[in-house]
């Protein structure tokens, strides 16, 4: 079982990218899905989640700003983000299932927003 995601880079304020994250070796969807963010020194924050009947959710840090969706035919998530701010800056996690969406974790994928 594997999520992988990709997408991530370096974009200045303002700016938009747009994350994906690819399942495999899993059918995810029956499954619930998040996005989380770690920044340099602080604790991992879950921005956003997705259940498995679509219904979304996001923290107020990203809200109005970012879109979570899913393509259960190609087994991605995504993570439409823009108006980005320096504060954006992390490393963006994908994760999976469970009661919390938790049970699988990808790697991550780096976002840096300069000023």
């Amino acid at each position: 079982v594997q999520l992988a995601e990709s997408g991530g880079g370096s974009v200045q304020a303002g700016g938009s990218l747009s994350l994906s994250c690819t399942a495999s070796g899993y059918s995810f969807r029956s499954c619930g899905m998040a996005w989380h963010r770690q920044a340099p020194g602080k604790e991992r924050e879950m921005i956003s989640t997705i259940s498995a009947s679509d219904s979304t959710n996001y923290a107020d840090s990203v809200k109005g700003r970012f879109t979570i969706s899913r393509d259960n035919a190609k087994i991605t998530l995504y993570l439409q983000m823009n108006s980005l701010k320096t504060e954006d800056t992390a490393m963006y996690y994908c994760s999976a299932c469970g009661e919390v969406y938790q049970s699988y974790w990808g790697q991550g994928t780096q976002v840096t927003v300069s000023s």
